[in-house]
């Protein structure tokens, strides 16, 4: 490294090429070893401080390199999430993994994608102690050089960069789908626009400062101001985002507008302060830049921040629809009870269609579709009756307790008793509502059986069908457990269609739209018409996740057939009938280990549904709330205590009303209210 900086000290070009080799020298072999990065750079300021020529020579090296290239696009660019649409910029990013864009060796945002060439170069970088990177930039003494004009050059380039996010955060704010959302910012003064207005005025007098032409320049406390104001804006956008639908496009259009505002700060904080304080924001600004460099093609990123705010919008509509599926009294628990019994005697006539459409002689396709219709109109028929399927439940409360965990921060211990209470009362529920699924759909299941038996004289499960069913279900001998689970996984997708077409009946204004419709008015009237845009409005997410769920579930089996896969589904509701039917066609003569093995696969299939859907729904919710696996993990040993300490309070409510989460589900009205 002394070499190097000899031959920096004694070369007076600009090229970067040395600039490169010294960063080549700082990065460790692996870029995890950030105890090699840091001896590296203390290294660089020991050699430095030993030697005033080395020192001198990086400084003005350094001022050159950076001096005599263009540097406002690093600032305005690098980091920030360009105009393309989402699935225009993931195809880009695909061909520059292949084919990087062209170098411009005049901007130095090249040059510095060129320095840290490493795509992980962000993570030792990081690693490294800020104040360690204070240190070398107060050894590079770069403040003695700011009165000549290659080092004033960087504070011209930042302030084009301040003005050019400027312009476009002020274009963003006037956009057609901002406006939409939220039409006080035509009828009002738009803050994006007096921002534009005060930065502009503030840029002109820090160059004319810079020139020495204006003694005393203008502050930045005005632009703070609105830029405070502009992040409110979104804020209440974001707000208002269940009440109006969000989309994709708005999605990137919220995310490109923080980002831009963060930039604005950062770069105003940087020109206003000095010594310890500017080196500071500098290192934290390098270290954003190094890792948005790094990340410039990657898939991920672009995915992950485009689609959390939509997850989020998605999961809390879910969310709203799982408070109905949580019950705290003894009251709704037997409200629960009853209408899963409605549930399961419609799932036990569904079951012996399913039966019947297997006697049919039907090519794959048609079976799928027959399939397909009797699961889908079934499972709405179950929704507009207001009764419930025990496995919808998880895919809805998984929601409602991210979303508690997030605003909670399981920070305070009353915060954790809440949603340790909360957790209770879902399990409960859930536990409830399959009891209440299986206890009509058994019996009624073996009614239904033997009232067509009677009718005609033949069982409704013949011999070999017996065997097929018990063979369904069996745990052991057959892979009951996996299709349950895939039957888990649809039940979580559904949960996700349920959630988009809420978001899209509000974004998309459908209710308003069916009102309008002249020949629905004629044919219906306008009070009909009326209540059913508001039905719809309320529950076309859910009528499309059960539709969706009963295709899924009627055409996984053929999909395995053609694909020749082992493909399909297994449900607790219907499992239970199938094993109604096994007891009337045999004769109610099955072996004890044979109907021990049935109710245990029932059972494991119950089990199975709900941990993979919950599973599932829990982690998305819980993705698209930024909320990390530290808040989380003391909520599950507290819920544990819980069951140590009282476990018949999971299955059974206690007497009175609600508990300890009283406190906490009225904060959550009143904060909803």
């Amino acid at each position: 490294m002394k070499a190097l900086l000899t031959r920096i000290a004694e070369y007076d070009g600009n090229h970067p090429s040395l600039l490169i080799d010294l960063f080549n020298e700082l990065r460790p072999p692996c870029a995890s070893n950030t105890e090699q990065a840091s001896r590296n750079v203390l290294a660089l300021c020991h050699l430095i401080e030993q030697s005033t020529v080395h020192g001198d020579g990086l400084r003005n090296y350094l001022l050159r390199v950076v001096g005599n290239r263009k540097q406002s696009d690093l600032y305005s660019d690098v980091g920030i999430f360009d105009g393309t649409g989402f699935f225009t910029e993931l195809s880009q990013r695909m061909r520059w993994k292949v084919l990087p864009p062209a170098v411009n060796k005049s901007h130095f945002k090249d040059i510095f994608i060129d320095v840290f060439h490493k795509a992980d170069d962000w993570i030792w970088v990081s690693a490294i102690d800020d104040g360690l990177w204070q240190h070398l930039i107060e050894t590079l003494r770069l403040q003695e050089s700011c009165d000549s004009p290659v080092s004033r050059r960087p504070l011209h380039e930042i302030l084009d960069g301040i003005i050019t996010l400027s312009h476009r955060l002020t274009a963003l704010g006037l956009d057609t789908h901002l406006v939409r959302v939220h039409p006080a910012i035509e009828a009002y003064d738009s803050p994006f626009i007096a921002l534009n207005a005060e930065i502009s005025a503030y840029v002109q007098h820090y160059h004319e400062f810079l020139q020495g032409s204006l003694g005393v320049r203008q502050d930045e406390r005005q632009a703070l101001v609105l830029i405070t104001q502009c992040r409110d804006m979104l804020r209440r956008i974001r707000k208002r985002a269940p009440k109006t639908g969000i989309s994709i496009r708005l999605t990137q259009l919220i995310v490109r507008m923080l980002q831009t505002i963060k930039r604005m700060e950062t770069l105003l904080s940087f020109l206003e302060n000095s010594g310890e304080r500017r080196h500071r924001i500098a290192v934290r600004l390098f270290k954003d830049l190094v890792r948005a460099s790094n990340r410039r093609f990657s898939l991920r990123d672009v995915i992950s921040t485009h689609t959390s705010l939509l997850a989020l919008r998605v999961t809390e509509n879910a969310g709203r629809t799982g408070e109905h599926y949580v019950t705290t009294t003894r009251q709704g628990y037997f409200r629960m009870l009853r209408s899963a019994q409605g549930a399961g005697f419609i799932v036990a006539f569904m079951a012996v269609l399913k039966v019947l459409a297997g006697k049919l002689s039907l090519a794959p396709i048609g079976a799928a579709i027959l399939l397909s219709m009797n699961y889908s109109l079934g499972f709405m028929l179950i929704h507009m009756l207001r009764f419930t399927i025990a496995t919808k439940q998880p895919a809805m409360t998984a929601a409602r307790i991210a979303a508690s965990i997030q605003e909670a921060g399981c920070n305070r211990e009353k915060s954790l008793d809440g949603l340790a209470e909360l957790c209770v009362n879902v399990f409960r529920s859930q536990f409830i509502a399959i009891m209440g699924n299986v206890m009509l759909a058994f019996p009624l299941s073996i009614l239904l059986a033997l009232l067509w038996q009677g009718s005609t004289g033949e069982p409704l499960a013949s011999p070999e069908k017996v065997r097929s069913l018990l063979h369904d279900i069996d745990p052991v001998h057959s892979l009951a457990l996996f299709y349950a689970a895939i039957a888990g996984v649809c039940l979580f997708v559904s949960g996700l269609i349920s959630g988009y077409y809420d978001n899209k009946a509000v974004y998309s204004r459908i209710p308003e739209r069916l009102r309008q419709r002249r020949s629905l008015q004629k044919l219906l009237g306008r009070k009909r018409l009326y209540r059913l845009s508001i039905y719809v409005e309320k529950n076309l997410g859910a009528l499309a996740g059960n539709f969706y769920f009963g295709i899924m579930l009627g055409s996984m089996g053929t999909i395995g057939f053609i694909l020749g896969l082992p493909l399909d589904i297994r449900h607790i509701t219907f499992s239970a009938a199938y094993f109604s039917f096994s007891l009337v066609g045999s004769g109610f003569d099955l072996p004890m280990h044979t109907m021990v093995l049935a109710t245990a696969g029932v059972m494991a299939i119950g089990m199975t549904n709900l941990l993979v859907s919950f599973s599932l729904a829990l982690m998305v919710a819980l993705k698209a709330r930024r909320v990390n696996y530290r808040q989380w993990l003391p909520l599950l040993g507290m819920v544990a205590r819980r069951f140590a300490e009282d476990p018949l309070r999971f299955f059974w409510p206690p007497k009175g009303d609600r508990t300890v989460s009283t406190t906490f589900v009225e904060l959550e009205e009143k904060k909803a209210a």
